[in-house]
């Protein structure tokens, strides 16, 4: 039980308080191929809670700026962006197993090595694992959108979070968003726009253009060919 009666009071310590799981547990079945993966790549790409604080230098044994996308998926999209960039290190984390398994055979295929993997809750990941402003992007890319109402309160970002996110964000770091859902980009920019350490960077003061870096997933071109919009944010740390 927690110490804290509020997530303010929680906050107002240092501490981020998670009262509302963001996401539900499916307990998938692995194919062969990513259960062959994992038990192969996990050595050498999986991270765990057990480490505690992460030292990105001896992690990735560089000193190249860090990227953490919460919420991966299959990972196609991470692993594309890592392969693109290998200037750049990255940190993936999600919590369904047939995604780790299915990212691991791309990072595999591609030959990443400058991507790492949390099968572990991101809340919990950030809490146990990642420095205060040590990180230079944190990208999180269609989340569940809780499109019900009396969901709301389950997604992902809100503004406990988005606090707790600008904590492990170095000065002029970025939050990087993505949703096609139009209430929850709307919701999002009202949590970012709220948050006083960060700055928008769309020209407008809303939405930017899809960026280069951000894959289109397969998922997102078959949205755009029934007309749905896709909304992204990108919203940087104070100096």
């Amino acid at each position: 039980m927690s110490q804290f009666k509020s997530a303010e009071e929680a906050a107002a310590a240092g501490k981020y308080v998670r009262r509302i799981r963001s996401f539900v547990k499916r307990e998938g079945r692995l194919t062969k191929g990513q259960a062959a993966a994992i038990e192969r790549q996990w050595p050498q790409l999986g991270l765990a809670l057990e480490q505690g604080q992460l030292n990105f230098e001896t992690v990735f044994n560089n000193t190249n700026p860090v990227t953490l996308e919460i919420g991966f998926g299959m990972g196609h999209s991470l692993v594309e962006m890592a392969k693109n960039a290998p200037e750049t290190n990255f940190i993936g984390i999600e919590v369904h197993e047939p995604g780790v398994g299915a990212c691991l055979m791309a990072a595999e295929d591609a030959g990443v090595t400058n991507l790492r993997l949390f099968n572990d809750d991101a809340v919990e990941v950030l809490e146990q694992c990642i420095a205060d402003e040590s990180l230079q992007q944190v990208q999180i890319f269609f989340p569940d959108p809780w499109h019900k109402k009396r969901h709301h309160k389950r997604r992902l970002i809100q503004p406990e979070f988005v606090a707790h996110l600008c904590k492990k964000l170095k000065p002029n770091g970025v939050i990087h968003l993505a949703t096609d859902w139009e209430n929850y980009a709307e919701h999002m920019l009202e949590v970012l726009s709220g948050e006083p350490q960060l700055t928008n960077l769309a020209k407008m003061g809303d939405f930017i253009p899809r960026p280069d870096e951000r894959p289109k997933t397969k998922f997102e071109q078959r949205g755009e060919t029934k007309g749905h919009g896709v909304w992204d944010l990108k919203f940087q740390k104070a100096t």
